[in-house]
């Protein structure tokens, strides 16, 4: 029989160890995120760049806001982060354990951590938000012993190229900025997903430079992947690509699309979106993916479904209302 330390309601045996996750345990942390989601998909849905970019994430202070749970040989045995948005209303959680009671001991320290966040900013109750995938049985059930309800439902959507494909028309009035590396685009590039975006599950604007540093992070991402629509000077609307599925699946992504919504009705997501699709299959990519929010009040998951897209993957938004105190 294994003894324990811990004095919280659920406790990890002694020959467990835990500390904060250094860039240094990217590669095992890997390992371990791969073998779950194998297990729960039958595939990896990570790459070792994702995960060490994770771990490195501009506003995470992995001192405090992250656990890496150690078996006494070493080897990984659970991971986990309370990511604080914006002003910590609203806190992203992730746990990744085989091991149940490795995985609901993270659980209890990333909501008391979230918790904490909170009273340190001010709030009487925070949003706590957990996305998984619907074959999730554990963590679907895990969540819900918590008092988690599904908020909402992604949908992982995917066209397939078999050539190349025509530029489409740019729409009458509008002009295409790409890839510009000015300050003041970025700006206004981040300003038009921040009001396309408001009002979203779980969205809360970043600061601008925590924004930058963020996008400059990731490896498979530069700024020549960001278009941005102008209409008289203005920008009104906005697509960040990057190359987060070339590895697994030799797939463009789009990771942000974003209209003004009195600019909407115009087919300018429509162009964004045909656009994309003709210079992946250009790059000889296999075919274009994006994530959408199945209730995003924009009807985005129809238009994605207009244009040939499919649906190949669900996940789903697990939220949890927590008092600070």
């Amino acid at each position: 029989m294994k003894s324990f330390h811990s004095t919280r309601s659920v406790h990890l045996p002694d020959d467990y160890t835990v500390r904060p996750p250094e860039p240094r345990d990217g590669s095992a942390i890997f390992e371990l995120l791969s073998a779950y989601d194998t297990a729960v998909n039958g595939f990896a849905d990570c790459t070792l760049d994702q995960v060490a970019e994770a771990i490195v994430e501009p506003g995470l202070d992995r001192g405090t806001d992250g656990w890496l749970v150690l078996a006494d040989d070493g080897r990984p045995a659970g991971y986990a982060t309370a990511f604080g948005k914006g002003d910590r209303k609203v806190v992203d959680v992730e746990v990744v354990s085989q091991y149940p009671m490795v995985a609901d001991w993270l659980l209890e320290q990333a909501l008391r951590r979230g918790r904490e966040m909170g009273r340190e900013h001010g709030h009487a109750e925070i949003t706590v938000d957990v996305y998984i995938h619907r074959s999730d049985e554990p963590q679907r059930a895990r969540l819900s012993d918590h008092g988690f309800t599904v908020g909402t439902t992604y949908h992982r959507m995917r066209i397939d190229h078999t050539g190349d494909l025509a530029d489409p028309a740019v729409p009458e009035g509008v002009v295409v900025r790409r890839g510009t590396l000015d300050a003041a685009t970025r700006w206004a590039a981040h300003e038009v997903i921040i009001d396309s975006f408001r009002g979203q599950f779980g969205f809360v604007p970043r600061p601008h430079d925590e924004w930058v540093v963020a996008l400059e992070t990731q490896a498979s991402f530069d700024w020549s992947q960001l278009t941005l629509l102008e209409v008289d000077g203005r920008a009104i609307a906005v697509r960040v690509c990057n190359d987060g599925f070339v590895e697994r699946e030799n797939c463009g992504h789009i990771g942000m699309l974003g209209v003004l919504e009195e600019f909407r009705g115009r087919g300018l997501a429509t162009y964004l979106l045909r656009d994309a699709f003709a210079l992946d299959a250009t790059n000889g990519r296999a075919g274009t993916i994006l994530h959408v929010d199945t209730n995003n009040p924009s009807r985005a998951l129809a238009l994605y479904l207009s244009v040939g897209m499919k649906p190949t993957l669900i996940l789903d938004g697990w939220r949890r209302v927590l008092p600070t105190t």
